[in-house]
């Protein structure tokens, strides 16, 4: 079930972002829309998306109604790669096998098409399918977990840690904010979409919580052990910075993935027919890529 349903999934999302997103034929910037185009239809996981589509299914929802919902979490995702990418931030390559934004299209311009992504994100909310109280909520969520107080917020800490040592609770700050938010936003976001209670949005976020340190920290590991072929990016990328690899070395981090990915197992009892989800969690703890 769990291969055939992320294929299914995958696939929707990608035909709705190639078909249905960025397709302005007729304006003169072509090459903004190039330029978005051509990090949003690079590929990778598509976990994000993918938590929306999922989390709506488990609460009872059309995932394909809420395929708007998806797209907008992975253009505000792609967004944050572009910029991170840039000289001025991690100063990458390779992202997702290819090319790094800038180093095809320059550094204005992949500033540009990360702004504009962000904001397309925005507009593709305000359009789905959903009653106006429910868009409106999806907005605020979006905007916060992605914005100065969740995504935004978390690579302001890591930036301003960079020549110094922290301690565990401030690589957990940064954590939470720079990966977690978003999958937070994500799966929230596929509650919402699904007509789910509030005590399910409550355990989304938990979920998204604990998986998404779980994440991060494997993340973190792949930047040691993995191959750029494996990553489609440059690995070692993040050595000297503050990160729980860092902190506690690789034995301790593999406990604490672990035990993170059954925390935010815990989370899914509070949804039917969680078996997908409950499949994938635990895919994710043992990942080259």
């Amino acid at each position: 079930m769990s291969n055939n349903l992320t294929a299914e999934y995958i696939a929707y999302i990608e035909n709705y972002l190639k078909d249905n997103c960025l397709n302005y034929p007729k304006v003169p910037q072509q090459t903004l829309l190039e330029a978005m185009q051509y990090s949003l239809l690079a590929g990778g996981k598509r976990l994000r998306p993918i938590f929306v589509l999922d989390f709506c299914r488990m609460c009872g929802g059309d995932w394909k109604q809420a395929v708007p919902f998806a797209a907008a979490v992975e253009m505000i995702h792609t967004y944050s790669l572009i910029h991170d990418d840039l000289p001025c931030m991690d100063n990458d390559d390779l992202r997702r096998g290819k090319p790094t934004n800038h180093k095809v299209y320059g550094e204005a311009m992949a500033v540009l098409a990360g702004d504009a992504l962000l904001t397309e994100a925005f507009s593709l909310i305000a359009s789905a399918p959903y009653s106006a109280e429910v868009r409106i909520r999806a907005t605020q969520v979006l905007a916060e977990y992605a914005g100065c107080l969740g995504m935004v917020g978390g690579q302001t800490l890591d930036i301003q840690s960079d020549d110094r040592e922290c301690t565990e609770q401030e690589v957990l700050n940064i954590q939470e904010r720079k990966t977690g938010a978003l999958i937070k936003a994500a799966c929230v976001l596929g509650v919402l979409a699904g007509g789910g209670s509030e005590e399910q949005v409550l355990w989304a976020g938990k979920f998204a919580r604990h998986l998404g340190l779980a994440f991060q920290i494997r993340d973190d590991i792949l930047d040691v052990i993995g191959t750029t072929e494996a990553m489609g990016k440059t690995v070692g990328t993040d050595a000297g910075k503050n990160t729980f690899l860092s902190l506690h070395g690789l034995e301790i981090c593999e406990g604490m993935i672990k035990s993170q990915t059954a925390a935010a197992m815990d989370c899914l009892f509070f949804f039917e027919n969680n078996s997908y989800m409950l499949s994938l969690a635990q895919s994710l703890i043992d990942r080259n890529n």
